[in-house]
């Protein structure tokens, strides 16, 4: 899978991705605001000095949705900063460009689990070269009060959308969900995981750019049900701490492990929109422990990767 160059019989068109993520961000966009019932999404149009730009789409304070963010953006430069020639010398030299829509939804109800996903796509050009390009994405599920049902019906939905692209690409993409989401310094998983895939470019153009396709719709067929079963579940005072509690662990990770947000800070992209990831309010308390047999010890049973199906 870290294959780095592809010579597939079409040259990738960025503009056709491009265009792609804007639908999608609109398509996102609808269904959340239809599963909250009340909240819109205010959009906010920004341009980047070095090159590109993008729109930023934030709801806050919705009958379901606390805070969430739905990202397109298009970025350009003529150096990658270090956090992607680390690893990848033969990038050294090229001009780039990178496209992606990226979210986090942040409910109120501690009973709806948080979410994230996100598509991308990259090239990197030097004249008389082959091009290096790649496409990436996923998304992921974050509960507090975990369900059996809402979880399995969220790896059904990924499973389904993978298998007419092969056998063992739900299997790989999930323990690479599952491997990547893991906080090290606690020694456990995000949430219950789902798809992560990066260096995508294995298949033609065309196929990869279908499986990023189906991963953009897979995200609302997953998490839309999710909230419309849990969204009118009542939960208590205690309930709502916990969740707090737990969210500290979400920032934690974008924070300290993930790669996109290294990226976009390091390549001079916009603050607000790389860290609306965050949630609205999160609490960190020393030494936590629950209850023996509590509903919030239960959590730590989903935080270590199996076979949901």
């Amino acid at each position: 899978m870290n294959q780095s160059i592809a010579n597939p019989n079409k040259v990738p068109d960025i503009s056709i991705v491009i265009e792609f993520l804007k639908q999608l961000q609109d398509q996102i966009c609808h269904a959340l605001e239809q599963a909250d019932g009340s909240g819109k999404f205010i959009e906010d149009n920004w341009k980047r000095k070095e090159g590109g730009g993008g729109r930023t789409r934030v709801l806050t304070n919705g009958d379901v949705i606390e805070q969430g963010g739905v990202n397109f953006s298009v970025v350009s430069g003529d150096k990658l900063p270090p956090s992607a020639t680390a690893h990848r010398p033969e990038l050294a030299g090229r001009t780039w460009q990178a496209c992606g829509v990226s979210l986090v939804i942040h409910p109120k109800n501690p009973h709806i689990p948080t979410s994230h996903a996100n598509v991308r796509f990259f090239i990197a050009e030097k004249e008389g070269e082959e091009p290096v390009w790649w496409f990436g994405g996923g998304f992921d599920l974050t509960p507090f009060y975990p369900v059996d049902e809402d979880v399995v019906h969220w790896h059904q939905v990924a499973h389904d959308l993978c298998s007419p692209f092969g056998e063992q690409v739900y299997s790989d993409y999930k323990k690479w969900c599952d491997d990547y989401f893991y906080l090290k310094h606690r020694d456990e998983t995000r949430g219950v995981g789902g798809l992560f895939f990066d260096d995508l470019n294995k298949w033609e153009f065309d196929t990869c750019l279908q499986y990023i396709k189906a991963v953009g719709q897979g995200y609302i067929d997953a998490y839309v049900p999710i909230m419309n079963r849990r969204k009118n579940d009542e939960y208590t005072e205690q309930q709502r701490q916990f969740q707090l509690y737990r969210r500290g662990r979400y920032v934690e990770f974008n924070l300290v492990f993930d790669r996109g947000t290294l990226f976009g800070l390091q390549s001079g992209g916009r603050t607000e929109s790389i860290l609306m990831s965050m949630p609205p309010l999160a609490r960190w308390e020393y030494n936590y422990q629950p209850e023996e047999n509590s509903d919030e010890a239960q959590l730590s049973h989903y935080l270590v990767p199996r076979d949901w199906l």
